[in-house]
């Protein structure tokens, strides 16, 4: 299961939205089955639809690791 959070603590690096996107899809890629939305993240560049936006790019990663 992929967290928000745990995402976030392993890449301090991150600082935009689009930079979490992009991790989300790489866990996706590797394996996870689950995205768990434990923490909103603080971007300033953060949609509103944040949540819909992290489960599609989530999805694509699924769809494109196989």
């Amino acid at each position: 299961m992929a967290q928000i959070s745990d995402l976030l603590i392993a890449h301090p690096d991150i600082t935009t939205f689009d930079q979490l996107e992009d991790l989300v899809v790489q866990a996706a890629r590797r394996g996870e089955i689950h995205l768990y939305f434990d923490i909103k993240p603080e971007f300033p560049d953060t949609p509103r639809k944040w949540e819909a936006i992290l489960e599609l790019a989530f999805y694509r990663g699924e769809r494109t690791a196989k």
